[in-house]
């Protein structure tokens, strides 16, 4: 359990009814809050609702990608997020055709993720265990990637030679 938990608990068991009333109806408040907004996000990182969004699709499928188009975006990534929706990932747009590589430093929950070339088309799909630093590169140079919970694209029947449509132009 949690260790926040487990010390309010601790204090809410020495307290008197009066005196754990008002913690109680202090704490309410919070339980209303959604997990996507309690994240912690260090100073100066993006929320996730901050980044722009791209409505992609790979066959029958339908995707929310945010998108990171920046220098400061891609680094960011998924960075320090704990959970994605069932269909929810992110877009890395880069400026030019080459391998770009990717690693897991602060990354919270573990990934999937398809490396794409300009015409759309997936050329690689790799997993990705959560707060590693091991590089996943792809073998063929490419302008996209896209990053999903893992296994996404396995339970999908999503490989490589599928098409990802909708994505935003290469500046």
């Amino acid at each position: 359990m949690n260790p926040l938990l487990l010390s309010l608990r601790a204090l809410r068991s020495r307290m008197t009814g009066a005196a754990r009333a008002l913690f109680i109806a202090m704490l309410l408040p919070l339980a209303s809050i959604p997990l996507a907004e309690a994240q912690t996000m260090p100073p100066g990182a993006k929320q996730p609702s901050e980044f722009p969004r791209a409505k992609l699709t790979a066959g029958m499928y339908v995707i929310d990608a945010a998108v990171a188009a920046s220098d400061a975006d891609r680094e960011q990534g998924l960075m320090y997020r704990t959970q994605l929706g069932a269909n929810e990932g992110m877009l890395f747009v880069f400026n030019e055709n080459a391998v770009h590589c990717f690693w897991m430093k602060n990354t919270l929950i573990p990934l999937s993720i398809a490396f794409i070339r300009a015409d759309g088309t997936i050329t690689d799909i790799d997993e990705m265990q959560a707060e590693t630093e091991n590089n996943h590169c792809p073998r063929n140079n490419g302008v996209y990637a896209l990053e999903m919970s893992k296994g996404w694209f396995a339970a999908k029947g999503i490989k490589p030679g599928v098409k990802i449509k909708g994505l935003p132009g290469v500046q």
